[in-house]
């Protein structure tokens, strides 16, 4: 029985708008990790230092492909 209320629940959501979607979703999360307003705050801080360290070409952005292949070969 509740396989079958599981399953009528995910088609509810397949035909729901994508912003409903997304509000659902993050209901989800917000219920499984707690929002930590602090955390949140201190994450928005150091988004905001980046993004200003980026626009005025303070550091050197490295390709993310370039990246992943140098971690590769220090692993290998």
């Amino acid at each position: 029985m509740l396989a079958l209320k599981q399953e009528q629940l995910f088609e509810e959501i397949d035909i729901l708008p994508i912003d409903l979607k997304t509000e659902i979703v993050d209901k989800i999360l917000a219920s499984i990790t707690p929002l930590n307003s602090e955390v949140d705050k201190l994450w928005v801080k150091e988004a905001n230092k980046r993004k200003e360290e980026i626009e005025s070409d303070s550091v050197t952005l490295v390709d993310g492909d370039e990246v992943f292949k140098k971690i590769s070969k220090r692993l290998h």
